[in-house]
């Protein structure tokens, strides 16, 4: 077993918990005096603001609207005390890989499918056409899928560039626009539990 393994359970169940929370559609609040691409930490959401007075060709969407309202991220850790792991605990590994499977079969939301939007988030990137990136995963919080495991499924988004995108690096963030399908993908980075064709990608900028 991998030394620390509860740890990184604990900090997976706490960065899900934030971006898949009741306040996860209000969005981290730019810090004092944030530039327009603030050093981002492990965890850290980007807001979403719609301060638009009709309503756009592709709404801007938050995170948990991709969740079932019935599905709760946590429900896996009911009946285990993660205080009370060590990490040398066998538990800590078995709950490891419970917690996996069932984020990596995280259900979708129905009223989902085929709904245009726009949504924040940063670049975990898959494909490349020269250097140009052709295809991507979306994800709600910084470092997901690099630097700290995969979100559940529902809140990864497979994305294609129409055309390839360039100057997007890995943790990036960005804006997306397009069409949203429930079609499940599965990468070495994470699986996805959405899909989308990109109609429009532009950098997010805090505060805009």
């Amino acid at each position: 077993m991998r030394h620390h393994d509860c740890l990184f359970l604990k900090l997976c169940l706490l960065l899900t918990l934030a971006a898949c929370g009741p306040n996860a559609s209000s969005g981290d609040a730019p810090p004092p005096g944030a530039s327009a691409s603030p050093a981002y930490k492990v965890g850290d959401r980007l807001p979403v603001k719609d301060d638009t007075p009709s309503a756009p060709a592709y709404p801007e969407t938050t995170w948990d609207e991709l969740i079932p309202p019935d599905w709760d991220p946590a429900e896996i850790f009911a009946s285990l005390n993660l205080d009370a792991l060590q990490d040398a605990d066998p538990r800590a590994e078995a709950a490891l890989k419970k917690m996996r499977e069932s984020w990596d079969n995280a259900p979708t939301n129905p009223g989902m499918q085929g709904k245009p939007i726009r949504i924040p988030g940063f670049v975990v990137p898959l494909e490349t056409e020269g250097s140009a990136l052709r295809e991507f995963l979306l994800v709600p919080y910084f470092g997901g899928c690099i630097h700290v495991p995969p979100p559940p499924a529902n809140q990864i988004i497979h994305v294609f560039a129409q055309p390839p995108i360039k100057d997007t690096q890995a943790m990036d963030a960005i804006w997306v626009s397009g069409t949203l399908t429930i079609t499940r993908s599965n990468s070495q980075m994470g699986n996805a539990g959405y899909r989308m064709t990109t109609q429009k990608v532009e950098p997010y900028q805090w505060g805009e």
